[in-house]
């Protein structure tokens, strides 16, 4: 059971990348009935360390404390962070016994310095992938998720995705409900799709409307409706070629996609907040029949619609 939780802090340490892990499992939710973990951020000899912005921060604890954590993350920090010899034995031991380690961002380039990477699925921001390679030819780099998993190292992407990675280790750990209560807490989604590749800049499209915003909104308004891309191109003015092209520059997706989703998350609303038969709440997200919400929820959530209810019709009050 995950209840002591590691944060690992040299010099140069990201401080948003060092809030994520601070936010989702330093604060005290107790009081809503969430975990409540225990917490300390760490550096080696207990040494304050100055952040990637300037400010210090000073370490509660040295590196005896990993020796006993459930969890060890580890922040962003610089790509030519210096990592002693002590903090990657105390890294590989805590690997060895069993912990989870998450890293966000570059802070996966402190486990490559502790040869933590041979022969594992990793990620890390898609602007440092190719360095990752580079310093580590037998690690099998994926540019374009979010997070990976690959035993109990968990590493992310740039920034925000170490939000994902976290909620991913509260899924595992304790559960969806448990995860997805603490992600309405954070007010973020329990559960991004995609991959960092739509984050990637490319270039901006010629286009005469300046946002797909009004469509979107009403799509959201009328999910129960059928949609094709034919009638959306039409209420966009544009061809259907034109108007797909435009979609996914704007929204990293395919309006099919993009669809689908909106309406699998109004089904996962109406299933955890109504007494609303399945057929019905087919019919109400747009899917049209229980056995088309099915089959998009076991493609896309790997479970079935009365499973989701089971596990998410009692909701912590307040969350």
């Amino acid at each position: 059971m995950l209840d002591n939780v590691a944060v690992l802090v040299m010099d140069g340490v990201a401080p948003f990348e060092l809030g994520v892990l601070c936010e989702v499992f330093g604060t005290d939710r107790s009081a809503q009935g969430l975990p409540r973990y225990d917490f300390a951020v760490c550096s080696p000899g207990r040494q304050p360390v100055r952040t990637s912005v300037g400010f210090t921060v000073s370490p509660t604890h040295d590196l005896e404390r990993l020796e006993s954590a459930d969890l060890v993350g580890i922040p962003a920090m610089g790509l030519d962070v210096d990592v002693p010899p002590e903090v990657a034995a105390a890294l590989r031991r805590a690997v060895d016994r069993g912990a989870w380690v998450v890293t966000v961002c570059s802070g996966i380039f402190v486990l490559q310095a502790a040869g933590l990477l041979d022969g594992r699925r990793c990620t890390t921001h898609w602007m440092y992938v190719d360095q990752l390679a580079a310093l580590c030819p037998s690690a099998k780099v994926d540019p374009d998720v979010l997070y990976v998993q690959d035993g109990r190292l968990v590493t992310s992407a740039g920034s925000a995705a170490g939000i994902d990675a976290c909620l991913h280790i509260l899924r595992a750990e304790h559960g969806t409900r448990i995860a997805n209560a603490v992600a309405r807490r954070m007010v973020i989604p329990p559960h991004r799709d995609g991959g960092q590749r739509q984050y990637v800049e490319t270039p901006v499209l010629d286009s005469d409307c300046d946002t797909l915003a009004p469509l979107l909104s009403w799509m959201i308004e009328h999910l129960r409706e059928p949609m094709t891309v034919e009638q959306l191109a039409a209420r966009n003015h544009t061809s259907p070629r034109t108007f797909a092209r435009r979609f996914r520059a704007e929204t990293g997706t395919t309006p099919y996609s993009w669809l689908t989703l909106q309406r699998l998350q109004l089904a996962e609303r109406l299933l955890e907040d109504t007494d609303d038969a399945v057929e019905a709440v087919a019919e109400r997200a747009g899917f049209g029949t229980a056995a088309v919400l099915r089959h998009h929820f076991q493609q896309h959530r790997r479970t079935t619609p009365q499973a989701y209810r089971r596990a998410f019709r009692r909701t912590v009050v307040g969350v």
